[in-house]
């Protein structure tokens, strides 16, 4: 099993999440976060003072998904996401060992 994060542009999350729908994930978590990579954060002028946005608006998709459809999502996310101009967000891959349901105590590949 695969853990798949993806680091998004806000208005580009149901674009994702449709995209996800259709390789067959059912579910995902979401996260509103901040940050910035070479962006860097931009210059805004408020009421005649300039000041600095270090921190820029994104969302966190996180999902589990089995080893055979994982690359599928990331090449969804990557459709999905990209505008082409810089911070369109990044996709980090890691192994998952274990997923417990809570509710029934089913384990790994039942449990996603």
């Amino acid at each position: 099993m695969k853990k798949i994060e993806a680091v998004v542009k806000p208005f580009k999350l149901d674009e994702v999440r449709e995209a996800l729908s259709e390789v067959g994930i059912a579910g995902l978590t979401v996260t509103e976060v901040k940050g910035f990579g070479r962006q860097k954060g931009h210059t805004e002028l408020y009421r005649g003072a300039e000041y600095v946005v270090d921190f820029l608006p994104k969302i966190k998709i996180e999902v589990v998904v089995t080893d055979d459809i994982a690359e599928q999502a990331v090449e969804a996310i990557i459709k999905a996401a990209r505008t082409g101009k810089i911070g369109d967000g990044k996709i980090f891959v890691s192994a998952v060992e274990q997923v417990v349901r809570i509710r029934t105590g089913e384990t790994d590949e039942a449990a996603i």
